[in-house]
């Protein structure tokens, strides 16, 4: 995850999150690291995120308030929450 590419970047908004819960954010940069993985960076009110993807399905997701996101892309997903609970699926 530290290896991560610089080209490209995007001035699009959208917005991410879990269920009905959304957290807006700004893509800020985007594209390919060293392993062949998606990636962008994002600015959300809560700080600097990121995410990434992988060919076999998975992705995951860093956010602003310290909170992460994996999903392995054959179903099972870990959520770790800003306070560092950690929900497995």
């Amino acid at each position: 995850m530290s290896s991560k590419g610089n080209s490209g970047s995007s001035g699009s908004s959208g917005s991410s999150g879990s269920g009905s819960s959304y957290t807006p954010y700004t893509v800020t940069g985007a594209g390919t690291n060293s392993q062949g993985n998606s990636y962008d960076t994002r600015s959300q009110p809560s700080g600097g995120a990121y995410h990434y993807s992988n060919s076999d399905g998975s992705y995951y997701y860093s956010n602003g308030d310290n909170s992460t996101y994996h999903n392995s892309g054959n179903g099972s997903s870990t959520y770790t929450a800003p306070n560092g609970n950690v929900y497995k699926k």
